[in-house]
Formats: C-alpha cells, sequence, structure tokens
C-alpha cells in the first residue's frame, strides 16, 4: 500500500443548441471533429451526450492536465458543429433526444424501455486501482457510509425542464428508477459479490455484469474500484477534488481492512435515507450521519469525512489541494448553488450560456 493508487476519471457531458439552449443529437458529428487526446472520447447513451475518459494517472496534476485538455478538444469540436459543450448532471431545459446505435445501447434501450428514453443524465466516476478482486470488496463494504457526502458535494443538477425541482441533484433522483440504486449492501468476500451481480442479472434486471447501479462498485474489466456517486462536475478543478477525496477513501478502507476493523453495518432504510438526502440538499442543508442514523448539517459530515481520510490525502501529497479547493466551493458553493445564482441573474434559460462557459474554463 505505500505505491500511490492509480486514478482515472470519466466525465459525462451533454451537447446543446446555442440557440434554444437546449439538448440536441450532435454527439457523433462532435466526436469524429475531435482531435486526438489523452483520454478516450466516446459515445455515451444517446446522441445529446459525449463522454471524455482520462488515461491512467498517478499524481493529480497529471488529472488535470488530462481533463482540461480533453474539455478543451470537446468544446471545440462542438463550436465548429454549431454546438455547444455543458457539464451537468441533467439537461437545464429539455430537448430532442436520439438513442445512440450499438448493440449494447439497444439492449439498454430495450431493457430499461421509458426510464431511459430520455435519460441524459451526466456524471463524474472515479476509478481507482486496487491490487485484487478480494480487496476490493473490502473497500466497497467500507466507503458506503461516505458516498452520500461525495453526492452531495458534486450535486450540480437542481433543474430539470426549465423548472426548479427543489433538489441540488436530480440526476440522483433519476436514479432511483433503476433496479439496484445506491449504497450496496456489505458482501464480505468477493464470491458474495459476484453471487449477488450474477443474481441479478439472472433475475433479469441488469443488462450484463458491467451494469450494476450501485454508487460504488468493482469495476468487471479493469483493476479499479469505481465510484459513482457524483454528478458531472461543473469544473476540472471540482473533478479533480473528487478523484484524490476518492483514491483516499479507498486507502483509508484498505488501512482499516489490513488491519482487522470491521466493516460498518448499514440499514437499508439510512443508507437510502442519507443518498435521498444528500441529493435533496447538498451540502446547503441537513444530511444523515449514518453510524448513528440521525441528522446533521452536511457540512459536518465533509469536514468528517475529510478528517476520516486525513492520513491517505498527507500520504498521496493531496492535502493541500484539498484544502485550497473546498476553501473555493464554501465561498461559492457547490455547482447546484452556482446554477442557481447564474438562472436568478441570467434567466433559467441564459444559466445554459454560463454553464458553457464555467464548462471550458480551466
Amino acid at each position: 500500500m505505500a505505491e500511490l493508487a492509480t486514478l482515472g476519471v470519466e466525465e459525462e457531458f451533454l451537447l446543446v443548441d446555442p440557440g434554444t439552449r437546449r439538448p440536441v443529437p450532435a454527439a457523433d458529428r462532435v466526436l469524429a471533429a475531435c482531435p486526438t487526446t489523452r483520454a478516450e472520447l466516446k459515445r455515451e447513451l444517446l446522441r445529446s451526450q459525449v463522454e471524455a475518459a482520462s488515461g491512467v494517472c498517478t499524481e493529480a496534476a497529471d488529472l488535470h492536465a488530462q481533463l482540461v485538455e480533453a474539455r478543451s478538444a470537446l468544446a471545440g469540436a462542438a463550436r465548429r458543429c454549431g454546438v455547444r459543450l455543458v457539464s451537468v448532471g441533467v439537461p437545464v431545459l429539455p430537448g430532442r433526444t436520439e438513442p445512440t446505435s450499438g448493440d449494447r445501447f439497444e439492449r439498454i434501450q430495450r431493457y430499461y424501455a421509458g426510464v431511459v428514453r430520455d435519460y441524459q443524465a451526466c456524471g463524474c466516476h472515479v476509478h481507482v486501482g486496487v491490487p485484487d478482486h478480494d480487496t476490493a470488496v473490502a473497500v466497497l463494504d467500507r466507503i458506503g457510509p461516505w458516498l452520500p457526502t461525495l453526492l452531495a458535494l458534486s450535486a450540480n443538477s437542481p433543474f430539470h425542464d426549465g423548472d426548479d425541482t427543489g433538489y441540488a441533484s436530480w440526476r440522483a433522483v433519476l436514479q432511483f428508477r433503476f433496479p439496484g440504486f445506491g449504497i450496496a449492501p456489505t458482501f464480505g468476500t468477493a464470491e458474495r459479490y459476484d453471487a449477488a451481480v450474477d443474481r441479478l442479472v439472472d433475475c433479469g434486471v441488469l443488462v450484463d455484469r458491467h451494469m450494476s447501479f450501485w454508487l460504488a462498485r468493482r469495476s468487471e474489466h479493469l483493476p479499479t474500484v469505481e465510484l459513482r456517486a457524483a454528478d458531472a462536475a461543473g469544473t476540472v478543478e471540482e473533478s479533480v477534488l473528487l478523484a484524490v477525496l476518492a483514491r483516499a477513501l479507498v486507502r483509508t478502507a484498505q488501512r482499516d481492512a489490513a488491519a482487522g476493523r470491521p466493516a460498518p453495518q448499514l440499514p437499508g432504510e439510512v443508507a437510502a435515507a442519507a443518498v435521498w438526502s444528500a441529493a435533496r440538499y447538498g451540502l446547503d442543508g441537513p444530511g444523515v450521519a449514518t453510524g448513528r442514523g440521525v441528522r446533521v448539517a452536511a457540512g459536518e459530515l465533509l469536514d468528517a469525512l475529510v478528517r476520516h481520510v486525513g492520513a491517505a490525502l498527507a500520504d498521496a501529497g493531496d492535502q493541500d489541494l484539498v484544502t485550497r479547493t473546498l476553501a473555493r466551493l464554501r465561498r461559492s458553493g457547490t455547482g447546484a448553488g452556482r446554477l442557481r445564482r447564474a438562472a436568478r441573474g441570467l434567466g433559467v434559460a441564459g444559466s445554459v450560456d454560463w454553464l458553457v462557459t464555467q464548462t471550458a474554463g480551466r
């Protein structure tokens, strides 16, 4: 565990018309117009979405550079194609969508029907390297209580169909419609994890083993744990913050497992309450302290998370980065708060222009 764990980030984006500010199915044209980058640029479930998957990184600075490069390439290609790139959890305004072609995308459309017909949800997914499957499951068993705080920190989707939903993350609300969404149960062993995923596939609610809907899961094709709690990040700085916090969580969980500390037992109803509260309020209201099953200020939970992973952040040299970035976020607000503020000043449609500028920033 002395070696620095690897990091990778998948950022999902929307493509919008600059006049109507509504999503448009332009992914194929935009990707064809993109230059080669160190990140892999690819299609998503709907043609109004694109994704940038970074290469494998160990240093936060390298990850930051790759994400900036990918956003710049996508934003430039989008402009050349007459559209704009935005990083937001769900579209601010409704727009025309078309499903992406391909066997797996088409299977997803058949399985989930109306749930995914207009599912233009975008997330920021973090992969953290682990040595083997047993370690991955030991980590998953221990990080669940902290995933709602990552959702609250990242909340960036307060609008839907042009209306303020009252939620910080409407993306999370939409995800509640999928089977098994939320914090995974405790498994104990890799064999039990595999059996649980296979059972869900056999029950006909998962397309395949690659598509569980837990907020954190073991990757089926990479030696990583994948944390999927976060909305699409407004800025690269926020994506990197989520990534280094995720790595510190994974490393802390490994240490706890190696020391023989038992995995926390999280009642299902408390886990669901914590995720819902994070989606509803973000950092600007109450959260749920999962260990005690009571409401506390969401900011207190964020402070507790930073203390919990403090040693791992220090070992990776990421402590100053986290301190600086959180200080800026506490001053300016999360993505949801900033977007609401933009909408008050510019109108809901005008806030999409503000998102375009924020997305392309450094």
